[in-house]
């Protein structure tokens, strides 16, 4: 069989979650409109056979490629160094709905050096200007030494050319994984990156880079049901009167679309709770930023 990793990489907004997500089968990274929503490298996992080969692709989904500063952007800077260090093959994946900016023509020719194979995806090709889509194929095509794959990764159109492509990029070798996995991060992780997600979905935009989720509680009743308490938390006392929202009506919100999700990903009846903390400065708290976790360690 072959295996290899795959380092999913772009700039913000480009649909590198959606895009996981989809070639993966499984919900392994929120998807939001918002930037910068990924701050992890997550893992997905796929097994599968092409031409009577097996195969088990590695994928890490990486944070947004940012310049910001401060140390939750910091470890998130080094969460695609570490994605991309040791990867068979890099996909890195452009919003085909905008021009293709001379920063991604500087990025492509640097992660060209960074693996043996670079894909370059051109995503979003159901909703962009079908005009501007093909002008920005045009420019890609001629690049040495890389492949270019058009897709839709929220409608999962021409998925399979991009497998094929991955899929020559893989060495032989045995599998890391069970079979049986999709990603390799604990139910707790997934959980938290679900309501973070639903809090994304209904709060205002200058909030979402101040809250980080804290599961305090993860309980599996004998009857079955599973209890879970978390903690959203943010840096100002004004953004806590916004998430919780007049009359509690949006955190209630966004605790409804959380469970709802929760249940569907654990197939069991779950009884959430939420709380809403202020933390000043957690972002840029190292111990803080490790209890939520975002812990250099597991980059290395």
């Amino acid at each position: 069989m072959r295996t290899g990793t795959i380092s999913i990489i772009g700039k913000p907004n480009a649909g590198k979650s959606t895009l996981i997500n989809a070639l993966v089968g499984e919900k392994v990274s929120i998807v939001s409109w918002r930037p910068q929503t990924t701050r992890n490298k997550i893992i997905g996992i796929l097994n599968g056979e092409i031409n009577g080969e097996k195969y088990q692709m590695i994928f890490s989904d990486t944070p947004g490629i940012n310049h910001s500063k401060g140390k939750l952007f910091e470890y998130m800077s080094e969460s695609i160094q570490s994605a991309t260090k040791d990867g068979n093959c890099i996909l890195y994946v452009i919003d085909g709905q905008k021009k293709i900016a001379d920063d991604d023509f500087e990025n492509i020719e640097l992660y060209k050096k960074e693996a043996s194979k670079l894909i370059v995806v051109l995503n979003k090709m159901d909703v962009a200007d079908q005009e501007l889509f093909v002008s920005n194929l045009a420019m890609l095509n001629p690049i040495d030494n890389i492949s270019v794959v058009p897709t839709s990764a929220e409608k999962r159109t021409n998925l399979e050319p991009l497998l094929d492509e991955i899929f020559q990029a893989l060495p032989e070798g045995e599998e890391y994984y069970p079979e049986d996995l999709y990603t390799d991060r604990p139910i707790r992780f997934i959980v938290a990156e679900i309501i973070r997600e639903k809090a994304l979905k209904f709060l205002q935009e200058e909030i979402p880079h101040g809250i980080g989720i804290e599961i305090t509680a993860f309980e599996e009743r004998d009857d079955g049901l599973i209890r879970v308490n978390a903690d959203i938390i943010t840096e100002r006392d004004n953004h806590k009167a916004i998430i919780i929202g007049k009359g509690g009506e949006t955190l209630k919100r966004i605790a409804t679309a959380a469970r709802i999700e929760i249940e569907k990903l654990l197939d069991q009846r779950v009884f959430l709770k939420l709380w809403v903390k202020v933390k000043s400065g957690w972002r840029e708290d190292s111990a803080m930023l490790n209890l939520l976790g975002y812990n250099k360690k597991d980059l290395k």
